[in-house]
């Protein structure tokens, strides 16, 4: 039916390329008239939150030793982005994590997750799980993961939308974030976080500055604002803006409220030319918050600059200023096994325009150079933060073997057998790709929307599982290797 419609309107003299320019025409016209754009949401301090250096770790030695549970073993995770498909897959490891014993038979390896970042699909897991905790396995399949989060959006390809996203985005971040918060969050703040396990960091994209912003005290700090009076749904919302789909998220500076200088790190690394890019030019972003000349901050999907969540990681690593940062010093001397998993469900090529001489064009031509962008962003994150670890590492063992005999007794708090070279972090990476290559390929063609069918939210559940389970990194760890 709609061809032979289609062929009528040719025999009638209808000239495609005259409608087509008309067409562009309005939607131009409608632009003038359809600017979109999100209202701030923070708000000024005179003494913005700045939480201390390593205090989520803190509360997981804490639990640790209320439980005779101190075996100083840790771990950290980020997850990425991908829509429901990313917080399907993440939430699957944390279920395995839940179900696998200490490698010292005290408690389960949930109980030592001390730090999450998260990126767009893999923020909402990570908020959640920093939210409830153990709980939030109990309710958020059904809660979130089987929900038809895009009915609520505008998602239609017409010509106000169109016209909308051209004037800023289709979507203001209002509906995500009354969704976030109607089903999951129920206006929690940042204040809900605070000094609890695990340390959670929401990951969006400075476009103006062109480096990562991190839901974090600091970040807020240097635009005078105080984060625990921040939503994390609107945290949440910002992760996920995809370009035109939404208009960027808004954190509005206040130059002069407060008096709190910049930490001496950052105003050395913003001097320093010869300093990491990725740690100078956050440190420069700071500053331009800071002083004025940035007044408001434009963010959007985290995935654009680092769809893994490592580089807020390894800004806060080189910012700690001693050997042992971000923990503290008697965390640093009773750490032994710290594993650090990269939960990564983001999608391979696709398209068979390889397989031609002609193509890419058109949409496949527009997401092949995102996904060239991406993807190449998150392995340049992944390879700097292996790095980090691994300085890290040999920076933590020199520290602790230079320690004399009675600090250490101080820090460990008992004076029992000691080796200051046993202590080992391992990075390792969860994905798609460690399953059998059937069931990868399944997997991969998921799309990385946020609706998706219960049987596909299912298998991505099941699949993080035993992606986990056969994580070389992972088996390492529980072995206690």
């Amino acid at each position: 039916m709609a061809f032979s419609k289609r062929t009528r309107v040719m025999r009638l003299g209808e000239r495609p390329v005259a409608a087509i320019a008309a067409v562009v025409a309005a939607t131009i016209g409608l632009c003038a008239c359809a600017t979109v754009y999100n209202v701030p949401l923070n708000q000024p301090s005179a003494n913005p939150f700045i939480a201390p250096a390593g205090q989520a770790v803190a509360a997981v030695a804490a639990e640790q030793k209320r439980r005779g549970e101190n075996d100083g073993t840790f771990i950290g995770l980020a997850f990425s982005g991908g829509g429901t498909r990313a917080a399907a897959f993440s939430d699957g490891v944390l279920m395995r994590l839940a179900q696998t014993s200490a490698p010292h038979g005290h408690g389960d390896l949930l109980d030592r997750v001390g730090v999450v970042s998260g990126v767009s699909g893999g923020s909402v897991t990570a908020a959640y799980f920093g939210l409830k905790g153990r709980a939030a396995l109990d309710d958020f399949r059904d809660k979130f993961l089987v929900q038809d989060l895009m009915a609520t959006l505008e998602t239609r390809a017409s010509i106000i939308n169109i016209s909308r996203a051209l004037g800023g985005g289709a979507n203001t971040d209002n509906k995500l974030r009354d969704w976030f918060n109607a089903n999951l969050f129920h206006d929690a703040t940042f204040a809900d976080l605070a000094g609890r396990r695990p340390l959670v960091l929401i990951n969006a994209t400075d476009i103006y500055s062109r480096t990562p912003f991190l839901f974090a005290p600091l970040t807020f700090a240097a635009a005078c604002s105080d984060i625990t009076r921040y939503q994390l749904a609107a945290a949440v919302a910002a992760s996920a803006a995809v370009p035109a789909a939404f208009a960027p998220i808004v954190i509005e500076t206040f130059p002069g409220e407060c008096q709190t200088p910049l930490p001496e790190w950052v105003q050395a690394a913003a001097k320093n030319s010869t300093a990491s890019p990725l740690v100078r030019g956050y440190a420069v972003g700071l500053e331009k918050i800071r002083d004025g000349r940035v007044k408001y901050v434009k963010l959007f999907d985290g995935g654009l600059i680092d769809n893994f969540g490592l580089s807020g990681l390894t800004i806060m690593r080189a910012g700690a200023g001693t050997p042992y940062g971000p923990l503290r010093p008697e965390e640093a001397v009773n750490m032994r096994r710290f594993l650090f998993l990269v939960v990564d469900a983001g999608q391979g090529p696709a398209g068979d325009w390889s397989t031609t001489l002609e193509g890419p064009a058109g949409k496949e031509l527009v997401r092949a150079v995102v996904d060239v962008l991406i993807d190449s962003n998150a392995r340049a994150s992944y390879a700097a933060f292996e790095a980090t670890m691994r300085n890290w590492q040999d920076a933590l063992v020199r520290w602790r073997c230079g320690l004399k005999h009675e600090e250490v007794v101080r820090l460990r708090g008992s004076d029992g057998p000691w080796n200051c070279r046993d202590l080992k972090i391992i990075v390792g990476r969860v994905s798609f790709d460690q399953l059998d290559a059937e069931r990868a390929k399944r997997l991969a063609k998921v799309p990385t929307s946020f609706t998706l069918p219960a049987e596909a939210v299912d298998e991505l559940i099941r699949a993080g599982g035993d992606a986990l389970e056969v994580n070389p990194s992972f088996q390492a760890f529980v072995r206690g290797k």
